[in-house]
């Protein structure tokens, strides 16, 4: 009986974590240098998973100088593919946050990145221009990713650390974009040089970066955890986690003007990264007579400075580089101006809790994290105890106030919670 009961007492602790966590188990360190699980685990998995998506999806502008010439590709076929790359995964990327909402951003994750590597590797069988633009149409479903790499922060660290957790993250994934200029060009040469004739060196290169993208997925399945406590699914079993209904997340995400306002901006900015992606290479290829190496390098230096979405991406390259309607110079300019005209709408996002650009919150009441955060559940399902988690998130988000504006918002009655 006495075994039976420190068994009991065992189980009933809570999991001990490497870093210091908050109510939620939530990360409240970013420790860049550490593997410890499941925080930072969670977060190398993402980023490396992502950057090599981004070097999948982009492996084939810096060689677009010889794959024109093998496939006898136009400037419209051209512009088309580039098209193609970053148009599926506008779908994809609704079809992802609602994939990690069901089933947790390491399912969702390792699935649609093993799903796309095949087309990475049919990319060196292509043989016209038309199957050159099948391939990097589904080989860029995989830039979803971002999706699940933002939702895994944001379940792994607190408030305090999930903005550099998230930035770094995303960041050093788009890095890959960039990192490919630089990558293909040198593997490529690489095989010329072993033997290969150039048409054939460029497909075998193809082959190393669906290998890469192919053991980033095995390794977020095996290695990785959904959230700090464990995996969706043990979860849910458990009753520790409500599962939720699609109709609702889907509502909900619809119905936030913010994220509109978040998407238009943000889609744009991103998608003028990736357009640059897409073209940067050939450009100096063709307007500086730069070898491929050196267009490469060169283009890397740009790519490797993004830190950005694909419909603006889509727009971008449909607008200023299909065909020969605008230079690519007069392209580049347009698309400055453009990103200036989609970050205004940013200036009317307002939170009640925490106020907008132009003016502080809500004054006509008491405006809290727990009024905004709970507002998207019923009185039945509060009874159920399902805002539980939601309630939670309301309490540590609002350590990221000051201490004079916690004091002025929160009930009198109220104290602030004790970290656990």
């Amino acid at each position: 009986m006495e075994m039976e009961g420190q068994a009991t007492a065992k189980e009933s602790q809570p999991p001990k974590f490497a870093l210091p966590v908050d109510s939620e188990h939530k990360a409240t360190e970013f420790r860049l240098f550490s593997v410890a699980a499941p925080h930072m685990r969670a977060f190398h998995l993402s980023w490396v998973s992502f950057f090599a998506c981004f070097v999948s999806t982009f492996a084939a502008p810096p060689l677009l100088p010889i794959i024109r010439d093998n496939l006898n590709l136009t400037a419209s076929d051209i512009g088309n593919a580039g098209i193609a790359s970053v148009s599926g995964a506008v779908f994809a990327r609704v079809a992802m946050g609602t994939a990690c909402d069901l089933f947790g951003p390491r399912l969702a994750s390792a699935s649609l990145i093993l799903l796309t590597a095949p087309a990475v590797y049919f990319t060196s069988i292509a043989s016209s221009s038309t199957s050159f633009l099948l391939v990097r149409f589904f080989t860029g479903f995989s830039l979803s990713t971002f999706v699940s790499t933002q939702f895994w922060m944001s379940s792994m660290f607190s408030a305090p650390v999930v903005g550099t957790a998230n930035g770094v993250a995303g960041g050093w994934g788009n890095l890959g974009g960039g990192a490919t200029q630089l990558i293909m060009p040198l593997v490529f040469a690489l095989i010329r040089d072993i033997g290969a004739i150039k048409f054939t060196a460029w497909r075998i290169a193809f082959f190393i970066p669906a290998l890469f993208q192919t053991l980033s997925a095995f390794a977020v399945l095996i290695f990785g955890k959904d959230l700090p406590d464990g995996n969706f699914r043990r979860l849910q079993k458990a009753g520790d986690k409500t599962k939720d209904k699609f109709s609702n997340v889907f509502y909900h995400g619809i119905t936030n003007y913010r994220g509109w306002i978040l998407a238009l901006s943000y889609g744009y900015c991103f998608g003028v990264e990736l357009t640059i992606d897409n073209i940067v290479a050939e450009y100096f290829y063709d307007r500086f007579d730069l070898q491929l190496h050196t267009a490469g390098m060169s283009a890397a230096s740009v790519g490797m400075t993004g830190g950005g979405g694909n419909v603006g991406a889509v727009l971008t390259q449909l607008i200023f580089f299909k065909g020969s309607k605008y230079s690519k110079e007069t392209g580049i300019m347009l698309m400055g101006i453009m990103i200036i005209f989609c970050t205004l709408p940013i200036c009317f996002i307002y939170f009640p809790q925490w106020g907008g650009m132009f003016c502080g919150p809500s004054s006509s009441k008491i405006a809290t994290e727990e009024d905004y955060y709970l507002s998207e559940w019923n009185s039945e399902e509060k009874e159920k105890g399902l805002h539980l988690s939601s309630l939670k998130f309301a309490e540590n988000s609002r350590r990221e106030r000051g201490r004079k504006q916690d004091c002025e918002t929160r009930p009198v009655d109220e104290t602030p919670s004790t970290q656990v």
